[in-house]
């Protein structure tokens, strides 16, 4: 009878803790659904720190105000030496006076070509036979190109931040409109971005749909301005 007795005990204990342990795993599996702060719960804008975005600010979760301008590419290809130092120059005696922190993002976008191609759909109406079969094969590798990204342009901002109390909004404003001066004195065309702007600057940035990756390699250099000291 006792040796009988002794395997029922182990049987039971196993049973025992076997049920135990399933609860336990039930409740951690659980636990992620339930608990707001968990990675399950959070929200894109938890993700990203984003509070709200209002006109031309953006608030983030940290107690933090924003504001971002576009700075428009300038083609310095087609400028002479003269005018590249001439530029250089007036940009570094107006930018040297910044006593405040701000960050440059340089990024990558998708060109938005369909006006092209809505223009050469409309001169295919119009073509002859020959002329007619060429734009056709046009069009279609433009649309490719569309719809692969290939084709990207550079696009330049600037961020300007300082922690959310009163009057921040009134002196990142200021700080914004006097750096789109600055710009402007050189020749260089920038200006503050609306709440649309903003969120397509997020989308670029934190949007993997948005992002185009590319294939460079980098290697240490020391960077020299050239046509400044004579």
């Amino acid at each position: 009878m006792e040796s009988l007795l002794f395997p029922i005990i182990m049987l039971a204990v196993t049973l025992a803790g076997g049920g135990i342990l399933l609860l336990l795993l039930k409740t951690a599996r659980k636990c992620p659904q339930t608990d707001p702060g968990s990675a399950a719960m959070q929200t894109a804008q938890q993700f990203i720190n984003v509070k709200d975005i209002r006109d031309k600010y953006l608030y983030t979760r940290d107690g933090m105000a924003f504001v971002y301008l576009r700075i428009h590419a300038v083609s310095i290809d087609l400028y002479s030496r003269a005018e590249k130092s001439a530029l250089i120059k007036t940009l570094t005696a107006e930018l040297s006076d910044i006593q405040y922190p701000f960050k440059f993002m340089a990024l990558s976008r998708p060109v938005d070509i369909s006006p092209l191609i809505a223009e050469m759909g409309e001169m295919l109406k119009e073509a002859e036979d020959k002329r007619k079969e060429l734009l056709r094969q046009e069009i279609l590798q433009m649309g490719g190109f569309a719809l692969s990204g290939e084709i990207v342009e550079r696009q330049f901002y600037i961020a300007l931040w300082e922690k959310q109390e009163e009057g921040t909004e009134r002196e990142l404003s200021k700080r914004a409109s006097l750096l789109c001066e600055k710009f402007a004195a050189g020749g260089v065309a920038c200006d503050i971005l609306v709440e649309k702007e903003i969120v397509r600057l997020l989308n670029l940035v934190n949007n993997p749909s948005y992002t185009h990756l590319e294939d460079m390699e980098t290697a240490a250099s020391i960077p020299m301005l050239k046509g400044v000291i004579e």
